[in-house]
């Protein structure tokens, strides 16, 4: 077995001890949307990643979407993540804030009295929701931005980069992947504009490319990755003709910013044979750091390194269940089943009452 997987790895000024990600997972243990001690330690259990990439955290009160999701868009919010940069850092690990506006994915009794939902049109997702008040219900009808909104909501984007940074994060990634707000602008089948954010694929890769470029200008490129999903249906993304061509124009165009990853879930893609050759494709545009993620196990992650068709793997159910997952890799150790029944509850159990390894 390469021992690839277990290599350091040095970009952009940062160094990364392993190629091993943890993959951004919502876990909805921020009781009002307050990043907290018990998601520190969280964090903390698990810094023997290479790099960790939080859950997805709202740059709004208007992309609290899910219920105990946290945000980074005030104070109280950017002093609760100093808890966790400050634990995953005394650890040696290296952080980064994944950026998820949830767009038209959401439910009113989710979010704050004054907030909205939106979306590039008003057109649902037809999605059922959990509400802690309300129990399961269906996502609700999306208000269309308007011209305004737009550009109000690339710069909320911005602020929340800074904030990550003040915050302590090594870093931020952008959630453009599962059906999410900047996701939304790319698919047609939810977007119908037909201003300068709708319609050609250039229009519709606008929005992720202006909060790309407005983040990789506030905080630094080499601070700044990206998450897509390619032919992922997940929340209401129908298929889509000019999937290939559409990613094939948003890499390069992301390549020319030049941001430190590009981190594809890269499993519904795999189904196809075009979907093979877009991940490939994407390899070929992308300079940066490529990070492949989606039911990855070790010896699928060591191949994928040993032929150079990723940087870095991510993991993302395995580090629930298994806080030092790269040791047990690394060492041939079970691994532990994860309990569905826990991933989006409140309290420790199923979070940080998982044991590690014996040594």
């Amino acid at each position: 077995m390469s021992q690839t997987l277990f290599s350091p790895l040095r970009k952009d000024g940062l160094e990364f001890n392993s190629r091993i990600v943890m993959a951004p997972m919502t876990r909805c243990r921020a009781l009002g949307n307050i990043p907290n001690d018990l998601m520190a330690e969280y964090y903390r259990q698990r810094s023997t990643a290479g790099l960790i990439i939080t859950e997805g955290t709202a740059p709004s009160p208007n992309g609290l979407g899910y219920a105990r999701i946290p945000g980074i868009y005030s104070q109280e919010q950017i002093e609760g993540w100093k808890k966790t940069t400050k634990a995953v850092h005394e650890k040696g690990g290296k952080i980064f804030l994944q950026l998820m506006h949830t767009g038209r994915v959401s439910h009113s009794a989710n979010m704050p009295e004054g907030s909205k939902i939106i979306a590039p049109s008003a057109i649902s997702d037809d999605g059922n929701m959990w509400t802690d008040s309300q129990g399961m219900q269906k996502t609700e009808l999306p208000e269309a931005m308007t011209a305004a909104e737009v550009k109000s909501t690339i710069q909320e984007y911005v602020q929340a980069a800074k904030n990550a940074i003040a915050a302590g994060f090594d870093g931020v990634e952008i959630h453009s992947a599962n059906g999410y707000l900047p996701n939304q602008f790319l698919n047609p089948g939810a977007n119908t504009r037909t201003d300068e954010y709708g319609g050609s694929i250039e229009n519709r890769s606008r929005f992720v490319l202006e909060i790309t470029q407005g983040i990789a200008d506030a905080i630094g490129a080499d601070k700044t990755g990206i998450r897509f999903s390619p032919y992922n249906p997940f929340n209401g993304m129908g298929p889509d003709a000019e999937t290939f061509a559409l990613y094939d124009y948003l890499s390069k165009a992301i390549n020319k910013i030049g941001v430190l990853y590009i981190h594809l879930l890269d499993g519904a893609a795999r189904a196809s044979e075009e979907g093979i050759r877009l991940i490939a494709k994407i390899r070929e545009n992308f300079n940066g750091l490529y990070i492949l993620n989606a039911g990855y196990n070790k010896e699928r992650a060591a191949t994928a390194l040993d032929t150079e068709h990723a940087d870095m793997i991510a993991f993302g159910s395995k580090f629930i269940s298994n806080p030092d997952l790269p040791y047990r890799f690394k060492n041939d150790k079970e691994l532990a089943a994860p309990n569905q029944q826990t991933f989006y509850s409140a309290d420790e159990v199923g979070y940080t009452d998982y044991p590690f390894s014996e040594n």
